[in-house]
């Protein structure tokens, strides 16, 4: 495999991170370029990037950390979403994020967060602690399952509930969604993407969004499908099967960015 065809098979995924980190699609897509741009630049860089996936979260990684200061000054050419995401990030210290992020979202191991981090894995242990605590301070809400397989459904009510949350419904089709949100509006939605009847868990979100700004975790297996640059994307993207540590993680982190209030 060419270093163009590993670097693009790892594209989506660095890209799934970069959003979750700076809470921004447009502002992690840049980073995401300026990294590939800095490795064109550097042969030293751009040949460190044929050892795989971590290398390029490494690159990624340096680059980030270096103007994230920068980032979170230029709120000009954001909306409101986005312009709110970084200011509850500067509020949060960056290196815990990126430690929570690392090894929940993207997988890997403490040592090998260490190896992206220039950490030693008790470090990295140390780090994803204290972030769970800060993000674990945030209010209770409200939360509506939009899953058609029955066993995780019960499986994510049960984590939801778990930490603190109430479910406000569950569906398994768009129709059923529009139910649910006609009588009680949620605070954070979690949605598959292929439904039921075959309704689109996209489209039931649109619904949703139409009515209000509200944060919406997509839980699929099929990820790369989201990932594509095409169309706006969500920051938050858990792959199934997923580990609930992860979507633990992605609830509190979208709470922590308040795309909507939390309901009494």
């Amino acid at each position: 495999m060419s270093l163009s065809q590993q670097v693009a098979s790892n594209l989506p995924f660095l890209r799934r991170y970069a959003r979750a980190l700076t809470g921004s699609q447009a502002t992690g897509d840049a980073f995401v370029r300026a990294t590939l741009e800095a490795a064109l630049a550097d042969d030293e860089l751009k040949q460190s990037l044929e050892g795989g996936r971590l290398p390029l979260y490494r690159a990624f990684n340096k680059m980030w950390s270096s103007a994230y200061l920068e980032v979170e000054e230029d709120r000009g050419s954001v909306g409101e979403h986005e312009s709110g995401a970084q200011e509850r990030l500067s509020a949060i210290t960056p290196l815990n994020r990126q430690a929570l992020l690392l090894t929940t979202l993207e997988d890997f191991t403490t040592a090998q967060a260490g190896q992206i981090m220039d950490l030693e894995p008790s470090e990295v242990e140390s780090l994803v602690s204290e972030a769970i605590e800060e993000i674990d301070k945030e209010q209770s809400t409200s939360v509506l399952i939009i899953e058609d397989e029955p066993l995780i459904s019960m499986q994510l009510e049960d984590l939801v509930t778990s930490i603190g949350h109430e479910i406000c419904g569950t569906a398994a089709t768009r129709t059923q969604a529009q139910e649910v949100v006609s009588q009680k509006k949620p605070g954070l939605v979690l949605a598959d993407i292929q439904l039921a009847d075959g309704s689109s868990g996209l489209d039931a979100v649109d619904d949703i969004l139409a009515i209000d700004t509200v944060p919406v975790i997509f839980i699929t297996a099929y990820p790369e499908r989201l990932l594509t640059g095409d169309r706006p994307e969500p920051t938050y993207l858990v792959t199934k099967p997923f580990q609930e540590q992860t979507v633990r993680a992605a609830i509190s982190q979208a709470l922590f960015f308040g795309s909507s209030r939390p309901l009494d």
